[in-house]
């Protein structure tokens, strides 16, 4: 169908006009002249063959006919401004926003990131590290919906560290992570043995107060207890605040840590952590992907679930369901 219309400019022009009452008005919220709106209203006039307004002495008011014309103009520029929303929603559908625990963000998800994005290079990741993806302590209700804002038009999921009960959401688990001493290679090698665990004893101890309210949190007085060593200050060494900075430093050699083993694999493989002694710690928490109701069936939401899944089905999981 092939439609005769006016200029588009003419007819904002107009509506403008029409709602102000004024050129002077509508000049200024479409930042033109007041003298550019008389030339558009002037042009639709001769356009139409019949006029639109009656230019009085101090005022503006509508014709019959721009009476009439109105309501049909606004609701043809609104089904326009609609259609422009609605392509623009579809590109953003694109963006997928994730927010995820610090440590698993930069030890585990980013490394994998490569596969999804050579797989779907249509959908541009936006990556966001919080704490309060992790939570708290048994009994405090957790809705699963704080990092994600459903009022507005973002797409949005995230990873979760805990127990898999997050009201409104689809949860999917990923793994359990399995609790493990790693160190330098060149501990390994150094004048202060490092054979059994008992040897921990001659080796600074490195822990992580990321999270201090967290009851599960694993500390070396458990992984003594398990290793069957007595006689060493479990609370002796460096204390960090971000888990970051603990595998940095037992990278640097500075001492021993407890760390996640699917978080540390990159670095296992790469000789620059070692793992001594097969003692683990296993906790009932996992890692989950989290995702609103919401937005749980768009396009790149469903996309990145089958990537990921199909990713941490790769992880040893080393602790069952709980």
């Amino acid at each position: 169908m092939t439609y005769r219309l006016p200029p588009l400019n003419a007819l904002r022009a107009f509506e403008a006009a029409a709602r102000h009452l004024s050129f002077k008005n509508a000049a200024l919220e479409l930042a033109v002249t007041p003298t550019a709106i008389s030339h558009q209203i002037r042009a639709l006039e001769d356009y139409f063959g019949f006029a639109l307004f009656r230019r009085l002495t101090r005022a503006l008011d509508l014709t019959p006919e721009g009476r009439a014309m109105l309501p049909k103009v606004r609701e043809g520029l609104e089904c326009f401004a609609a259609a422009i929303e609605c392509t623009n929603r579809h590109e953003e559908a694109k963006r997928l926003l994730i927010s995820s625990p610090p440590a698993f963000a930069a030890r585990w998800l980013i490394r994998h990131l490569p596969g999804f994005t050579a797989r779907h290079p249509e959908i541009q990741l936006h990556m966001t590290a919080s704490l309060k993806t992790i939570d708290p302590p048994e009994g405090v209700a957790v809705s699963g919906l704080d990092a994600i804002d459903l009022r507005d038009d973002e797409t949005g999921v995230f990873i979760r560290f805990g127990r898999g009960r997050y009201a409104g959401c689809r949860v999917d688990r990923l793994f359990s992570p399995a609790y493990t001493a790693v160190c330098s290679p060149r501990l390994l090698s150094g004048s202060r043995l490092l054979n059994v665990p008992d040897d921990l004893r001659h080796h600074a101890l490195l822990h992580d107060d990321t999270i201090p309210e967290l009851m599960d949190r694993p500390t070396w007085a458990e992984w003594l207890q398990l290793a069957g060593v007595e006689g060493v200050d479990e609370n002796a060494g460096t204390h960090f605040s971000d888990s970051g900075l603990v595998l940095s430093a037992a990278i640097d050699g500075v001492g021993i840590a407890l760390a996640s083993k699917p978080l540390i694999e990159a670095e296992v493989a790469a000789g620059r952590l070692v793992i001594p002694f097969e003692i683990v710690i296993r906790r009932p928490q996992a890692y989950f992907l989290v995702s609103p109701e919401a937005v749980a069936d768009r396009p790149a939401v469903r996309a990145f679930r089958t990537w990921l899944l199909e990713e941490a089905a790769k992880v040893l999981d080393e602790t069952p369901p709980g």
